[in-house]
């Protein structure tokens, strides 16, 4: 089992939070990026530098991810393609994706940018990360490692 992260829109507490958690279970953690990032100097801990371009860090996990495997991201599209691979997916405000929610979460993102697209004004994009979601995701993580690691 592995951790994948979809590295650059991941915040740099989730991201934190990750490296504590890749240490304590010693799970092999791989963020994957189009830019240079720090990653900690320990073994279980690497960064994965991929080229710029539309979906190519999102291509680069798809292609590598085992079944039992977990994917942070908040990509929908991203998650989706991963659940269907019986990968763990959850996204940095501890939300998992499951085979039970993924297709209306895909639905309603989709029905979201069609309404951008057609001219309907939205405001605002996600409130900023608060304390409530960092534990939020922390407990989510530890879950699915424990129920991974079982």
């Amino acid at each position: 089992m592995q951790i994948w992260v979809d590295a650059d829109a991941c915040p740099t507490p989730i991201k934190e939070i990750i490296f504590r958690a890749a240490q304590r279970t010693q799970t092999q953690t791989t963020l994957v990026a189009n830019h240079a990032m720090r990653v900690p100097a320990t073994q279980f801990v690497t960064l994965l530098r991929v080229n710029q371009g539309f979906d190519i860090a999102d291509n680069e996990i798809v292609k590598r991810v085992q079944p039992g495997d977990i994917v942070i991201t908040s990509d929908i599209p991203l998650a989706a393609e991963v659940v269907e691979l019986n990968v763990h997916a959850i996204n940095p405000r501890g939300e998992e994706y499951t085979e039970h929610n993924i297709k209306s979460i895909l639905n309603m993102r989709d029905f979201m940018d069609t309404m951008r697209s057609s001219g309907v004004e939205m405001s605002g994009g996600p409130a900023k990360l608060s304390a409530t979601d960092k534990q939020a995701f922390g407990n989510a993580l530890d879950r699915i490692l424990q129920r991974a690691k079982s």
